[in-house]
């Protein structure tokens, strides 16, 4: 039972990963509002900048691995095909 919970956090597609990675985007421009309310000026405009970068180094990251995941399965499959 707990197998088959733990596979709801699976990310398994690419377009699992965009509706991830928007959700991230949404959440962090949120925060980056909240900066610029709080820090007026080129402090708030920085960490603004920091919250949405850090949405694309997380992006890139989840779509790397999907990339280097579904390589492996493949190299797996033909490992047993032999």
């Amino acid at each position: 039972m707990l197998r088959r919970l733990g596979r709801l956090f699976v990310i398994k597609t690419r377009i699992e990963a965009f509706m991830i990675i928007y959700a991230l985007a949404l959440g962090s421009t949120m925060r980056g509002i909240i900066y610029l309310h709080d820090y007026p000026g080129f402090g708030g405009k920085l960490l603004f900048l920091a919250t949405t970068g850090a949405v694309f180094l997380a992006g890139a990251k989840i779509l790397d691995c999907l990339r280097l995941e579904k390589e492996v399965a493949a190299l797996r499959e033909g490992v047993r095909g032999e």
